[in-house]
Protein backbone atom coordinates (compact mmCIF):
# COMPACT_ATOMS: atom_id res chain seq x y z
CA UNK A 1 0.00 0.00 0.00
CA UNK A 2 3.00 2.36 0.66
CA UNK A 3 6.47 2.62 1.70
CA UNK A 4 7.33 3.84 5.16
CA UNK A 5 9.71 6.83 5.90
CA UNK A 6 10.58 7.02 9.19
CA UNK A 7 11.89 10.47 11.02
CA UNK A 8 14.08 8.75 13.56
CA UNK A 9 14.83 5.14 13.70
CA UNK A 10 14.88 2.63 17.12
CA UNK A 11 17.12 0.03 15.92
CA UNK A 12 16.03 -2.59 18.98
CA UNK A 13 12.60 -3.13 16.25
CA UNK A 14 14.48 -3.41 12.98
CA UNK A 15 14.84 -7.67 13.52
CA UNK A 16 11.23 -7.60 13.68
CA UNK A 17 10.81 -5.96 10.38
CA UNK A 18 9.45 -2.69 11.23
CA UNK A 19 10.81 0.72 11.63
CA UNK A 20 9.45 2.06 15.08
CA UNK A 21 10.27 5.34 16.59
CA UNK A 22 11.94 6.20 19.68
CA UNK A 23 8.94 8.38 21.57
CA UNK A 24 8.27 11.14 20.89
CA UNK A 25 8.36 10.77 17.53
CA UNK A 26 6.40 9.86 14.22
CA UNK A 27 6.26 7.80 11.44
CA UNK A 28 5.07 8.66 7.76
CA UNK A 29 3.52 6.14 5.54
CA UNK A 30 3.02 7.38 1.69
CA UNK A 31 -0.12 5.85 0.78
CA UNK A 32 -1.53 5.31 -2.61
CA UNK A 33 -4.82 7.03 -3.74
CA UNK A 34 -7.43 5.14 -5.44
CA UNK A 35 -7.57 7.07 -8.86
CA UNK A 36 -4.02 7.48 -8.56
CA UNK A 37 -1.70 9.94 -6.92
CA UNK A 38 -0.33 9.50 -3.03
CA UNK A 39 -0.73 10.94 0.23
CA UNK A 40 1.18 11.06 3.28
CA UNK A 41 -0.30 9.69 6.58
CA UNK A 42 1.68 10.12 10.22
CA UNK A 43 1.47 8.38 13.10
CA UNK A 44 2.34 11.17 15.60
CA UNK A 45 3.58 10.27 19.41
CA UNK A 46 0.63 10.88 22.12
CA UNK A 47 -0.73 13.04 18.99
CA UNK A 48 -2.79 10.47 16.55
CA UNK A 49 -3.01 10.50 12.95
CA UNK A 50 -2.61 13.30 10.79
CA UNK A 51 -2.96 12.70 6.61
CA UNK A 52 -1.72 15.44 3.98
CA UNK A 53 -5.02 16.85 2.96
CA UNK A 54 -4.20 18.97 0.01
CA UNK A 55 -3.65 15.60 -1.97
CA UNK A 56 -6.53 13.83 -0.62
CA UNK A 57 -9.87 13.43 -2.73
CA UNK A 58 -12.69 15.58 -1.76
CA UNK A 59 -14.69 12.49 -0.53
CA UNK A 60 -12.21 11.75 2.13
CA UNK A 61 -12.58 15.09 3.92
CA UNK A 62 -15.16 15.99 5.62
CA UNK A 63 -13.73 20.00 5.33
CA UNK A 64 -10.55 20.74 3.86
CA UNK A 65 -8.67 23.62 6.53
CA UNK A 66 -4.90 23.27 7.22
CA UNK A 67 -1.66 21.04 5.14
CA UNK A 68 -2.51 18.30 7.72
CA UNK A 69 -6.07 17.08 8.59
CA UNK A 70 -6.77 15.09 11.75
CA UNK A 71 -8.15 11.52 11.39
CA UNK A 72 -11.46 13.30 13.21
CA UNK A 73 -11.45 15.26 10.32
CA UNK A 74 -11.60 12.75 7.76
CA UNK A 75 -15.19 11.58 5.65
CA UNK A 76 -15.79 7.71 7.05
CA UNK A 77 -14.52 7.05 3.38
CA UNK A 78 -11.19 8.17 4.33
CA UNK A 79 -10.71 7.14 7.67
CA UNK A 80 -11.03 3.62 6.16
CA UNK A 81 -8.69 4.52 3.59
CA UNK A 82 -6.18 5.51 6.12
CA UNK A 83 -6.54 2.52 8.74
CA UNK A 84 -6.10 0.24 5.56
CA UNK A 85 -3.17 1.80 4.55
CA UNK A 86 -1.44 2.53 7.58
CA UNK A 87 -2.13 -0.90 8.85
CA UNK A 88 -1.58 -3.01 6.08
CA UNK A 89 -1.92 -6.29 7.75
CA UNK A 90 -5.50 -5.85 9.81
CA UNK A 91 -8.00 -8.19 8.61
CA UNK A 92 -11.41 -6.35 8.28
CA UNK A 93 -13.99 -9.43 7.87
CA UNK A 94 -18.20 -8.89 8.32
CA UNK A 95 -17.49 -9.99 11.89
CA UNK A 96 -14.75 -7.90 13.45
CA UNK A 97 -11.48 -6.72 12.44
CA UNK A 98 -8.25 -8.49 13.35
CA UNK A 99 -5.70 -5.74 14.00
CA UNK A 100 -1.78 -6.46 14.23
CA UNK A 101 0.22 -4.28 16.11
CA UNK A 102 2.61 -2.88 14.20
CA UNK A 103 4.51 0.47 16.04
CA UNK A 104 4.08 -0.70 19.54
CA UNK A 105 6.07 2.31 21.15
CA UNK A 106 3.28 5.22 19.03
CA UNK A 107 0.52 2.64 19.58
CA UNK A 108 -1.72 2.06 22.73
CA UNK A 109 -5.35 1.08 23.50
CA UNK A 110 -6.66 4.12 24.12
CA UNK A 111 -5.61 4.85 19.86
CA UNK A 112 -6.59 2.36 18.68
CA UNK A 113 -9.91 2.90 20.75
CA UNK A 114 -9.83 6.00 18.87
CA UNK A 115 -9.71 4.94 15.29
CA UNK A 116 -11.40 1.98 15.24
CA UNK A 117 -14.06 2.50 17.76
CA UNK A 118 -14.84 6.50 17.67
CA UNK A 119 -13.70 7.17 21.15
CA UNK A 120 -10.25 6.44 23.06
CA UNK A 121 -12.88 6.40 26.21
CA UNK A 122 -14.18 2.96 25.08
CA UNK A 123 -10.32 1.34 25.70
CA UNK A 124 -12.04 -0.50 28.46
CA UNK A 125 -14.34 -2.24 26.29
CA UNK A 126 -11.62 -3.03 23.63
CA UNK A 127 -9.60 -4.87 26.76
CA UNK A 128 -12.63 -6.42 27.82
CA UNK A 129 -12.82 -8.21 24.30
CA UNK A 130 -8.87 -9.10 24.75
CA UNK A 131 -8.85 -10.26 28.24
CA UNK A 132 -5.47 -11.90 27.58
CA UNK A 133 -3.42 -9.46 25.63
CA UNK A 134 -0.74 -7.63 27.85
CA UNK A 135 -0.80 -3.84 29.01
CA UNK A 136 2.67 -3.67 27.15
CA UNK A 137 1.65 -3.50 23.49
CA UNK A 138 4.66 -5.55 20.98
CA UNK A 139 5.01 -5.91 17.46
CA UNK A 140 2.58 -8.44 16.26
CA UNK A 141 0.12 -8.51 19.36
CA UNK A 142 -3.46 -9.30 17.24
CA UNK A 143 -6.33 -7.43 18.94
CA UNK A 144 -9.76 -8.05 17.78
CA UNK A 145 -12.24 -5.77 17.37
CA UNK A 146 -15.41 -7.04 17.40
CA UNK A 147 -18.81 -5.77 15.46
CA UNK A 148 -20.29 -4.15 17.74
CA UNK A 149 -17.70 -2.42 19.08
CA UNK A 150 -16.44 -1.38 15.62
CA UNK A 151 -17.44 2.48 14.89
CA UNK A 152 -20.55 2.54 12.80
CA UNK A 153 -18.64 5.05 10.17
CA UNK A 154 -15.94 2.12 9.66
CA UNK A 155 -19.15 -0.52 9.23
CA UNK A 156 -19.81 -1.63 12.72
CA UNK A 157 -22.34 -1.77 15.35
CA UNK A 158 -20.90 0.85 17.21
CA UNK A 159 -23.08 -0.08 19.86
CA UNK A 160 -20.76 0.95 22.94
CA UNK A 161 -21.35 4.24 24.89
CA UNK A 162 -19.13 5.28 28.30
CA UNK A 163 -20.46 5.89 31.43
CA UNK A 164 -18.35 8.47 33.19
CA UNK A 165 -20.83 9.04 36.16
CA UNK A 166 -20.51 8.62 39.13
CA UNK A 167 -22.47 9.30 42.54
CA UNK A 168 -20.57 12.45 43.46
CA UNK A 169 -21.30 14.01 40.04
CA UNK A 170 -23.91 16.70 41.10
CA UNK A 171 -22.14 17.38 44.56
CA UNK A 172 -20.68 20.68 45.50
CA UNK A 173 -16.42 20.69 45.90
CA UNK A 174 -16.58 20.54 49.43
CA UNK A 175 -19.20 18.14 49.68
CA UNK A 176 -17.74 16.12 46.95
CA UNK A 177 -14.60 15.80 48.71
CA UNK A 178 -15.91 14.65 52.01
CA UNK A 179 -17.75 11.80 50.12
CA UNK A 180 -14.08 11.45 48.57
CA UNK A 181 -12.60 10.93 51.98
CA UNK A 182 -15.24 9.08 53.17
CA UNK A 183 -14.22 6.11 50.69
CA UNK A 184 -10.86 5.83 52.20
CA UNK A 185 -9.06 4.03 55.00
CA UNK A 186 -5.97 4.24 56.43
CA UNK A 187 -3.85 1.25 56.87
CA UNK A 188 -0.03 -0.03 57.24
CA UNK A 189 1.93 -2.88 55.35
CA UNK A 190 5.27 -3.52 55.69
CA UNK A 191 5.93 -0.27 53.21
CA UNK A 192 4.09 1.91 55.73
CA UNK A 193 1.29 3.77 55.78
CA UNK A 194 -1.33 4.19 52.87
CA UNK A 195 -4.50 4.79 52.40
CA UNK A 196 -7.13 2.15 51.37
CA UNK A 197 -9.30 2.18 48.23
CA UNK A 198 -11.93 -0.10 46.82
CA UNK A 199 -12.53 0.47 43.07
CA UNK A 200 -15.65 0.72 42.13
CA UNK A 201 -17.61 -0.18 38.61
CA UNK A 202 -16.43 1.57 36.09
CA UNK A 203 -13.60 2.72 37.20
CA UNK A 204 -9.95 2.83 36.51
CA UNK A 205 -6.26 3.28 38.52
CA UNK A 206 -5.61 6.53 37.15
CA UNK A 207 -8.51 8.06 37.42
CA UNK A 208 -10.26 7.08 40.26
CA UNK A 209 -7.06 6.65 42.79
CA UNK A 210 -4.35 9.07 41.31
CA UNK A 211 -6.09 11.97 39.91
CA UNK A 212 -8.72 12.08 42.44
CA UNK A 213 -6.70 11.34 45.31
CA UNK A 214 -3.66 13.33 44.30
CA UNK A 215 -2.23 16.74 43.05
CA UNK A 216 -0.95 14.51 39.51
CA UNK A 217 -2.65 15.13 36.55
CA UNK A 218 0.04 15.03 33.71
CA UNK A 219 0.50 12.23 32.24
CA UNK A 220 4.09 10.99 33.42
CA UNK A 221 3.38 11.99 36.93
CA UNK A 222 -0.16 9.44 36.57
CA UNK A 223 1.33 6.81 34.73
CA UNK A 224 4.47 6.68 37.23
CA UNK A 225 2.08 6.73 40.31
CA UNK A 226 -0.55 4.27 39.06
CA UNK A 227 2.64 1.54 38.23
CA UNK A 228 3.83 2.53 41.92
CA UNK A 229 0.34 1.55 43.15
CA UNK A 230 0.01 -1.03 41.14
CA UNK A 231 3.12 -3.01 42.52
CA UNK A 232 2.20 -2.43 46.07
CA UNK A 233 -1.50 -3.58 45.81
CA UNK A 234 -0.48 -6.96 43.95
CA UNK A 235 -1.71 -5.45 40.57
CA UNK A 236 -0.49 -7.30 37.62
CA UNK A 237 -2.53 -5.43 34.77
CA UNK A 238 -4.02 -2.30 35.31
CA UNK A 239 -6.18 -2.44 32.74
CA UNK A 240 -7.93 -5.59 33.73
CA UNK A 241 -9.11 -4.42 37.82
CA UNK A 242 -12.27 -5.80 38.96
CA UNK A 243 -14.36 -3.74 40.52
CA UNK A 244 -13.61 -4.31 44.61
CA UNK A 245 -9.87 -4.46 43.66
CA UNK A 246 -7.85 -2.97 46.99
CA UNK A 247 -5.62 -0.20 46.11
CA UNK A 248 -3.30 0.94 48.12
CA UNK A 249 -2.24 5.19 48.06
CA UNK A 250 1.06 6.30 49.66
CA UNK A 251 0.02 8.48 52.63
CA UNK A 252 3.08 10.99 51.19
CA UNK A 253 1.12 11.36 47.28
CA UNK A 254 -2.33 12.09 49.21
CA UNK A 255 -3.30 15.58 47.93
CA UNK A 256 -4.00 17.55 51.44
CA UNK A 257 -8.03 17.01 51.55
CA UNK A 258 -7.71 13.30 51.53
CA UNK A 259 -4.09 13.41 54.48
CA UNK A 260 -4.89 11.26 57.86
CA UNK A 261 -6.34 12.99 60.82
CA UNK A 262 -4.48 15.37 63.04
CA UNK A 263 -1.82 16.71 60.13
CA UNK A 264 -0.94 20.31 59.23
CA UNK A 265 -2.27 19.79 55.60
CA UNK A 266 -5.60 18.58 56.59
CA UNK A 267 -5.90 21.58 59.24
CA UNK A 268 -4.89 23.79 56.65
CA UNK A 269 -7.59 22.45 54.03
CA UNK A 270 -10.18 22.70 57.01
CA UNK A 271 -9.72 26.26 57.64
CA UNK A 272 -9.86 27.14 53.95
CA UNK A 273 -13.28 25.93 54.15
CA UNK A 274 -14.50 27.50 57.34
CA UNK A 275 -13.44 30.93 55.77
CA UNK A 276 -15.60 29.81 52.40
CA UNK A 277 -18.34 29.04 54.75
CA UNK A 278 -18.49 32.63 56.56
CA UNK A 279 -17.31 34.53 53.47
CA UNK A 280 -19.95 37.08 52.02
CA UNK A 281 -20.93 37.21 48.70
CA UNK A 282 -20.33 40.68 47.40
CA UNK A 283 -23.54 42.13 45.36
CA UNK A 284 -23.20 44.58 42.13
CA UNK A 285 -26.61 43.43 40.22
CA UNK A 286 -27.07 42.00 36.86
CA UNK A 287 -24.86 44.91 34.88
CA UNK A 288 -22.13 44.57 37.19
CA UNK A 289 -21.64 47.80 38.12
CA UNK A 290 -18.88 48.59 40.23
CA UNK A 291 -16.51 45.57 39.14
CA UNK A 292 -13.40 45.57 37.74
CA UNK A 293 -12.21 42.64 35.56
CA UNK A 294 -9.04 41.82 34.12
CA UNK A 295 -8.79 38.88 31.56
CA UNK A 296 -5.88 36.58 30.87
CA UNK A 297 -5.37 34.20 27.63
CA UNK A 298 -2.52 32.32 28.48
CA UNK A 299 0.50 31.78 26.19
CA UNK A 300 0.39 33.41 22.92
CA UNK A 301 2.87 34.89 19.67
CA UNK A 302 5.64 32.53 19.50
CA UNK A 303 4.45 30.74 22.67
CA UNK A 304 1.80 28.26 21.36
CA UNK A 305 1.56 26.13 24.90
CA UNK A 306 0.27 23.08 25.10
CA UNK A 307 -0.53 20.86 21.84
CA UNK A 308 -2.35 17.83 20.84
CA UNK A 309 -4.78 16.27 18.89
CA UNK A 310 -3.99 19.10 16.03
CA UNK A 311 -4.91 21.96 18.38
CA UNK A 312 -2.51 24.09 20.40
CA UNK A 313 -3.88 26.13 23.53
CA UNK A 314 -2.82 29.83 22.29
CA UNK A 315 -5.17 30.70 19.79
CA UNK A 316 -8.08 28.71 21.27
CA UNK A 317 -7.92 30.03 24.68
CA UNK A 318 -7.42 33.81 23.44
CA UNK A 319 -10.50 33.19 20.52
CA UNK A 320 -13.02 32.14 24.12
CA UNK A 321 -11.47 34.60 26.16
CA UNK A 322 -12.34 37.21 23.45
CA UNK A 323 -15.77 35.81 23.30
CA UNK A 324 -15.69 36.80 27.41
CA UNK A 325 -14.79 40.52 26.88
CA UNK A 326 -16.92 40.74 23.65
CA UNK A 327 -20.08 39.77 26.03
CA UNK A 328 -19.05 41.64 29.23
CA UNK A 329 -18.67 44.99 27.66
CA UNK A 330 -22.36 44.53 25.44
CA UNK A 331 -24.04 43.05 28.18
CA UNK A 332 -22.67 44.38 31.65
CA UNK A 333 -21.21 47.67 33.01
CA UNK A 334 -18.46 46.18 34.15
CA UNK A 335 -14.86 47.67 33.91
CA UNK A 336 -13.07 45.14 31.45
CA UNK A 337 -9.42 44.71 30.30
CA UNK A 338 -7.00 41.98 29.00
CA UNK A 339 -3.21 41.47 29.09
CA UNK A 340 -2.78 40.32 25.65
CA UNK A 341 -3.56 41.36 22.52
CA UNK A 342 -2.98 39.77 19.20
CA UNK A 343 -1.86 42.75 16.73
CA UNK A 344 -3.19 40.60 13.58
CA UNK A 345 -6.81 40.04 15.41
CA UNK A 346 -7.25 42.84 18.00
CA UNK A 347 -10.31 41.86 20.30
CA UNK A 348 -12.11 39.93 17.53
CA UNK A 349 -13.06 36.35 17.18
CA UNK A 350 -13.01 34.08 15.21
CA UNK A 351 -15.21 30.91 13.51
CA UNK A 352 -12.22 29.12 12.74
CA UNK A 353 -8.51 28.69 14.05
CA UNK A 354 -6.42 27.66 10.76
CA UNK A 355 -3.07 28.01 12.20
CA UNK A 356 -1.06 29.95 15.30
CA UNK A 357 -1.03 33.03 15.36
CA UNK A 358 2.86 34.48 15.33
CA UNK A 359 2.06 37.88 17.16
CA UNK A 360 1.06 39.30 20.57
CA UNK A 361 1.62 41.71 22.71
CA UNK A 362 0.97 42.19 26.48
CA UNK A 363 -0.15 45.31 26.85
CA UNK A 364 1.26 47.08 29.08
CA UNK A 365 3.48 50.46 28.66
CA UNK A 366 4.78 50.11 26.13
CA UNK A 367 3.11 46.81 24.94
CA UNK A 368 5.99 44.02 25.02
CA UNK A 369 6.16 41.86 22.45
CA UNK A 370 5.88 37.94 22.54
CA UNK A 371 8.51 37.16 20.47
CA UNK A 372 11.11 35.14 21.86
CA UNK A 373 13.58 37.86 22.53
CA UNK A 374 12.79 37.65 25.96
CA UNK A 375 12.31 34.11 28.44
CA UNK A 376 8.86 33.55 28.56
CA UNK A 377 8.22 33.59 32.13
CA UNK A 378 8.86 37.34 31.27
CA UNK A 379 5.24 37.22 29.68
CA UNK A 380 3.94 35.20 32.50
CA UNK A 381 5.31 37.93 35.14
CA UNK A 382 3.84 40.98 33.16
CA UNK A 383 0.58 39.87 33.20
CA UNK A 384 -0.14 39.75 36.81
CA UNK A 385 1.96 43.07 37.13
CA UNK A 386 0.03 44.92 34.83
CA UNK A 387 -3.27 43.01 36.81
CA UNK A 388 -2.00 44.75 39.83
CA UNK A 389 -1.23 47.71 38.11
CA UNK A 390 -5.20 48.40 36.84
CA UNK A 391 -6.66 47.35 40.09
CA UNK A 392 -4.39 49.57 42.47
CA UNK A 393 -5.52 52.22 39.98
CA UNK A 394 -9.32 51.15 40.26
CA UNK A 395 -8.93 50.98 44.01
CA UNK A 396 -8.36 54.44 44.11
CA UNK A 397 -12.06 55.01 44.19
CA UNK A 398 -14.08 51.98 44.06
CA UNK A 399 -14.20 49.30 45.66
CA UNK A 400 -11.11 46.39 45.85
CA UNK A 401 -13.00 43.52 46.92
CA UNK A 402 -15.01 43.97 43.34
CA UNK A 403 -11.99 42.34 41.74
CA UNK A 404 -11.65 39.90 39.24
CA UNK A 405 -8.84 37.90 37.42
CA UNK A 406 -9.26 35.17 34.85
CA UNK A 407 -6.78 33.64 32.93
CA UNK A 408 -7.73 31.23 30.17
CA UNK A 409 -6.15 28.06 29.70
CA UNK A 410 -6.08 24.48 27.90
CA UNK A 411 -3.53 21.86 29.45
CA UNK A 412 -2.14 18.73 29.02
CA UNK A 413 -3.06 16.20 30.85
CA UNK A 414 -3.25 12.15 30.80
CA UNK A 415 -5.70 11.23 28.12
CA UNK A 416 -8.39 9.98 30.62
CA UNK A 417 -8.51 13.37 31.96
CA UNK A 418 -11.77 15.42 29.99
CA UNK A 419 -13.37 18.23 30.71
CA UNK A 420 -12.85 21.92 32.75
CA UNK A 421 -10.21 22.43 35.78
CA UNK A 422 -10.75 25.65 37.52
CA UNK A 423 -7.23 26.39 39.94
CA UNK A 424 -7.53 28.83 42.18
CA UNK A 425 -4.32 30.48 44.76
CA UNK A 426 -3.95 27.83 47.91
CA UNK A 427 -3.12 30.19 51.10
CA UNK A 428 -0.06 28.15 51.60
CA UNK A 429 1.80 28.58 48.05
CA UNK A 430 1.24 32.51 48.17
CA UNK A 431 3.78 34.00 49.42
CA UNK A 432 3.15 37.33 51.99
CA UNK A 433 5.50 39.67 50.18
CA UNK A 434 7.02 39.23 46.82
CA UNK A 435 9.20 41.65 44.51
CA UNK A 436 9.65 41.16 40.76
CA UNK A 437 13.31 40.77 40.35
CA UNK A 438 15.06 42.72 37.18
CA UNK A 439 15.90 39.59 35.47
CA UNK A 440 12.09 38.12 34.92
CA UNK A 441 10.62 41.84 33.98
CA UNK A 442 10.79 44.25 31.67
CA UNK A 443 10.68 47.93 31.16
CA UNK A 444 7.65 49.18 31.53
CA UNK A 445 5.59 51.82 33.59
CA UNK A 446 3.34 49.02 35.22
CA UNK A 447 6.54 47.81 37.16
CA UNK A 448 6.58 50.57 39.58
CA UNK A 449 3.35 49.67 41.28
CA UNK A 450 2.44 46.17 40.15
CA UNK A 451 5.87 44.21 40.58
CA UNK A 452 5.59 44.20 44.40
CA UNK A 453 3.39 42.39 46.52
CA UNK A 454 2.47 42.40 50.23
CA UNK A 455 -0.49 39.85 51.43
CA UNK A 456 -1.63 39.19 55.21
CA UNK A 457 -2.31 35.80 56.30
CA UNK A 458 -6.04 36.61 56.32
CA UNK A 459 -5.96 38.37 52.79
CA UNK A 460 -4.25 35.08 51.69
CA UNK A 461 -6.91 32.80 53.30
CA UNK A 462 -9.72 35.15 51.72
CA UNK A 463 -8.21 35.20 48.20
CA UNK A 464 -8.37 31.49 47.94
CA UNK A 465 -11.72 31.61 49.58
CA UNK A 466 -13.14 34.13 47.63
CA UNK A 467 -11.76 32.51 44.13
CA UNK A 468 -13.21 29.45 45.53
CA UNK A 469 -16.83 30.65 45.61
CA UNK A 470 -16.32 31.99 42.29
CA UNK A 471 -14.80 28.87 40.45
CA UNK A 472 -18.12 27.33 42.31
CA UNK A 473 -20.09 29.19 40.51
CA UNK A 474 -18.27 28.93 36.88
CA UNK A 475 -18.77 24.65 37.43
CA UNK A 476 -22.57 25.50 38.23
CA UNK A 477 -22.54 27.33 35.28
CA UNK A 478 -20.54 25.00 32.68
CA UNK A 479 -22.29 21.73 34.31
CA UNK A 480 -26.03 23.88 33.31
CA UNK A 481 -25.08 24.36 29.78
CA UNK A 482 -23.79 20.75 29.41
CA UNK A 483 -20.27 21.51 29.06
CA UNK A 484 -17.95 19.00 30.12
CA UNK A 485 -16.06 19.30 33.65
CA UNK A 486 -13.16 17.47 35.05
CA UNK A 487 -14.11 14.10 36.97
CA UNK A 488 -13.33 13.95 40.47
CA UNK A 489 -12.06 17.36 41.53
CA UNK A 490 -12.27 19.91 39.15
CA UNK A 491 -11.01 22.97 42.19
CA UNK A 492 -7.76 22.45 42.67
CA UNK A 493 -5.85 25.25 44.82
CA UNK A 494 -2.12 23.99 43.76
CA UNK A 495 -0.22 22.65 40.48
CA UNK A 496 1.94 19.52 41.05
CA UNK A 497 4.64 18.96 38.18
CA UNK A 498 7.82 16.76 38.08
CA UNK A 499 7.22 15.99 41.50
CA UNK A 500 7.05 19.86 42.61
CA UNK A 501 3.89 21.72 43.58
CA UNK A 502 3.14 24.96 43.04
CA UNK A 503 0.70 27.69 42.45
CA UNK A 504 0.69 29.45 39.27
CA UNK A 505 2.46 32.63 39.16
CA UNK A 506 -0.54 34.88 37.51
CA UNK A 507 -2.66 33.96 39.98
CA UNK A 508 0.03 33.50 42.90
CA UNK A 509 0.71 37.04 43.09
CA UNK A 510 -1.97 38.54 41.72
CA UNK A 511 -3.81 41.16 44.19
CA UNK A 512 -7.15 40.54 42.72
CA UNK A 513 -9.70 39.93 45.67
CA UNK A 514 -10.82 37.07 43.38
CA UNK A 515 -8.47 35.42 40.69
CA UNK A 516 -9.01 31.73 38.85
CA UNK A 517 -6.96 30.13 35.86
CA UNK A 518 -9.40 28.19 34.03
CA UNK A 519 -8.16 25.09 32.37
CA UNK A 520 -10.67 25.08 29.70
CA UNK A 521 -10.09 21.46 28.15
CA UNK A 522 -7.42 18.84 27.55
CA UNK A 523 -6.04 18.56 24.52
CA UNK A 524 -4.79 15.36 25.03
CA UNK A 525 -8.46 13.91 25.36
CA UNK A 526 -10.05 13.72 21.82
CA UNK A 527 -13.66 14.83 23.01
CA UNK A 528 -12.18 17.97 24.48
CA UNK A 529 -10.34 19.01 21.46
CA UNK A 530 -13.17 18.43 19.36
CA UNK A 531 -15.03 20.53 21.87
CA UNK A 532 -12.79 23.54 21.54
CA UNK A 533 -11.93 22.94 18.02
CA UNK A 534 -16.09 24.51 17.79
CA UNK A 535 -16.93 27.71 17.80
CA UNK A 536 -19.94 27.18 19.08
CA UNK A 537 -18.53 25.92 22.01
CA UNK A 538 -16.54 28.40 22.43
CA UNK A 539 -19.12 30.66 22.46
CA UNK A 540 -21.39 28.81 25.02
CA UNK A 541 -17.98 28.47 27.08
CA UNK A 542 -17.73 32.42 26.94
CA UNK A 543 -21.77 32.87 27.59
CA UNK A 544 -21.52 30.51 31.02
CA UNK A 545 -18.33 32.56 32.40
CA UNK A 546 -20.11 35.77 32.20
CA UNK A 547 -23.05 33.85 33.46
CA UNK A 548 -21.21 32.73 36.25
CA UNK A 549 -19.22 36.34 36.71
CA UNK A 550 -22.96 37.52 37.10
CA UNK A 551 -24.07 34.73 39.89
CA UNK A 552 -20.98 35.56 42.33
CA UNK A 553 -21.72 39.35 42.40
CA UNK A 554 -25.49 38.70 43.40
CA UNK A 555 -26.16 38.49 47.04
Amino acid sequence: MGGLRPFRTCAAFAAAGIIVLAAPATVEVRGKLPKGGAARIRLVYRQGVQVESKALPKRFLAERGEAWASFQELTPEGRQWVLRTLFPEDRWTAGEVRHKVRYPELESVWLMSSLFMGHGQHYDKLQAANPSNPEKLRVGDLWVIPHALLAKELGGAGDVKVDRSQPEDELDDEAKVAAYRALLTFEKDEEGPYAAYHIRKGEALWTAAVMRYTDRVDPKGVNDLAVEIARRSGITDVRGIQPGQLVKIPIAALADPFQPEGTAALAEEREVRAEVRRTPRMEAGPRLKGTRIVLDAGHGGVDRGAAGNGAWESDFVYDITMRVRRILEQDTDAMVSSTIRYPGLGFGVRERITRPSGEAEILTTPPFANDGESPNAVSVHLRWVLANDLFASFARSGDPLKTLFISFHADSLHPTARGTMVYVPGASGVPATFSLGDRRAAKVKEMKVGAHVRFTSKEKLQGEARSRLFAEALLKALRKDDIPIHGNRPIRNIIQRAGKSFVPAVIRFNSAATKVLIEVANLTNEEDVENLKDPDFRERFAAAVVKAVKAYYRN
